[in-house]
């Protein structure tokens, strides 16, 4: 396809912190730490980033939610931009990166710094004030006890259950196969095995939602380099941008959507397979956002990797979801096992696998990686390649 600015852009280099639990540090420690790495994996200087973006850019950390503002990290990396965004909504989750992307291919910048930090569980362990965000304000949710995300997820959840016969047991899945894989990823938080009776003996958060089925806040910074694609064509392992969607269609709230099957990834996904000739089948490896296990069964039934009601028999017992299956999924362990990194996580293990650095998970021979994160009315999917 021509006209599709996304092919504009590669993302020429990546960089973390030290990712895990509690690790006691400054988020400005963190974020500078992985803004570095991310510059040097490009082959850069920091004087050469000359745009900046991250979200959400709001003052307070909000329990560990909120990192350095792009006003920070210009100031300590001194960096001349030409282009910047500090954003609140509109770059939601990973939203950002398809902003940094378009500045790219409209030759607003030509090298972005993208960067998330994190410090949610060392904030939690030190009872922090935690971000609200859910709809705790809405007056006519908290009536009826709703003031919390995994309160919508588990309603969503009921609904499939009731609507096409899903089960925990096939639900659990999500929940094992990430575990499966973070068991070879040395920076995943919780790698030791996880079984079927673990999973469902496990107490209940927000039936029919368990202790497994939701993500873990983690402490990490993690940083990408946005390029345009004619920079340093032989660079070691460029990741090109094929594709991505960025829609948010009906309403901000969940309560009022007329089709309770859908969350805002049906519309996103409809966005992404739009702007490229590839489809499903040509996917090798995914990273679908496992906020709730529940989300990850919708957007793979939104993407058209199985059809609606049936993705809880597509997960079920794991082979079509393993290193080996018909779709790897979830390999450094996902938000579940490797830690709640709101997407970065799985953009950076998404370069490492076309890149063919990810070790022991490796997908053999992955050309083609699709990252897809939010949950009900936020959503961004991102199809990657290592191929020109």
């Amino acid at each position: 396809m021509t006209g599709v600015p996304e092919r504009q852009v590669i993302i020429s280099g990546v960089g973390r912190s030290a990712v895990g639990r509690r690790l006691g540090r400054e988020s400005l420690d963190l974020t500078l730490d992985a803004c570095l790495a991310a510059i040097a994996d490009a082959g850069l200087a920091p004087s050469d980033i000359d745009g900046l973006t991250t979200w959400p850019d709001i003052k307070g950390e909000l329990g560990g939610f909120v990192g350095p503002s792009v006003a920070q990290m210009q100031q300590l990396l001194r960096l001349d931009l030409s282009w910047h965004l500090g954003a609140v909504d509109g770059g939601n989750v990973l939203g950002v990166l398809a902003e940094a992307a378009l500045a790219v291919s409209a030759r607003l910048a030509r090298h972005v710094l993208v960067y998330r930090t994190l410090t949610e569980a060392s904030a939690h362990g030190a009872r922090k004030p935690r971000a609200v965000l859910a709809n705790s304000g809405d007056p006519w949710l908290v009536t009826y006890g709703v003031g919390s995300t995994v309160q919508f997820a588990a309603m969503w959840a009921q609904h499939h259950f009731h609507t096409y016969g899903t089960t925990r047991e096939q639900l659990a899945w999500v929940a094992l196969n990430g575990r499966r894989h973070a068991a070879l990823n040395p920076d995943a938080i919780f790698a030791e095995p996880l079984t079927i009776d673990d999973y469902l003996r496990a107490r209940m958060i927000s039936e029919p939602l368990g202790l497994f089925d939701c993500d873990i806040p983690s402490d990490g910074a993690h940083a990408l380099v946005v390029s345009h694609r004619d920079f340093r064509r032989d660079t070691d392992a460029p990741v090109f941008l094929e594709a991505m969607g960025v829609a948010r269609p009906r309403t901000s709230s969940w309560a009022f959507w007329p089709d309770l099957d859908e969350m805002a990834a049906d519309g996103c996904a409809e966005q992404l397979w739009s702007r490229t000739t590839l489809g499903p089948s040509d996917v090798d490896v995914a990273g679908l956002y496992d906020g709730f296990s529940i989300f990850t069964l919708l957007w793979l039934e939104a993407l058209g990797f199985c059809g609606r009601g049936e993705s809880g028999a597509f997960v079920e017992g794991g082979e079509r979801t393993g290193l080996t299956g018909i779709l790897p999924l979830n390999t450094s362990g996902g938000q579940l096992s490797e830690g709640r990194y709101v997407g970065f996580g799985f953009v950076h293990e998404m370069c490492q696998q076309l890149r063919h650095r990810a070790g022991g998970r490796q997908v053999v021979g992955a050309e083609v990686g699709l990252v897809a994160v939010g949950g009900g009315p936020l959503a961004q999917a991102f199809l990657l390649t290592n191929r020109s």
